[in-house]
């Protein structure tokens, strides 16, 4: 069985370090990259099976970009996400989780967040609402969500159920 290629987008490279030396040693082919742009490229030229995508890079969104990028583009969009995060993670039990992301952004505790990070806890949907810097809530799904800093057994956990092994 060939290995399935998994992309790391991070611009810090101790993380990449980290994850990668984790992937390898499971026998997953890992290729990095330090941003957006370089992380689109390597997309298109690589054809990995899944994206790992940090939040923060260039600017405090570039995460959520590259992945609304990818969930747009015809082509790309079948490609698994796995989005790293330090932000908070509000769990549901409703697979519908874009119109549960909805719902807290109504709600007074959770209105004035700029981002949401929402998971059906029973599906294993997932997806993000954020406000982009013009104050208009942005949604996209994506395949999962792993906690920095980097816990291996949890990264792997994820990619493991994400890609059916």
């Amino acid at each position: 069985m060939e290995s399935k290629k998994i992309l790391i987008v991070d611009d810090d490279i101790d993380v990449i370090t980290i994850i990668e030396t984790i992937l390898s040693q499971k026998g997953y082919n890992v290729i990095s990259a330090t941003n957006k742009v370089e992380g689109m490229r390597k997309i298109r030229n690589e054809k990995p099976d899944l994206a790992i995508l940090d939040v923060m890079m260039t600017t405090h969104y570039e995460g959520f970009e590259l992945a609304k990028e990818l969930t747009d583009d015809p082509e790309l969009r079948k490609l698994p996400i796995l989005m790293q995060t330090s932000i908070d993670i509000l769990t549901t039990t409703k697979p519908d989780v874009q119109s549960m992301a909805r719902e807290f952004r109504k709600n007074p505790g959770f209105k004035e967040l700029h981002v949401i990070l929402v998971k059906d806890i029973n599906s294993g949907k997932a997806g993000v609402d954020y406000l982009s810097e013009n104050g208009e809530s942005i949604w996209f799904p994506v395949d999962g969500f792993v906690r920095k800093p980097v816990d291996g057994k949890k990264v792997l956990t994820e990619i493991d159920r994400i890609l059916g092994e």
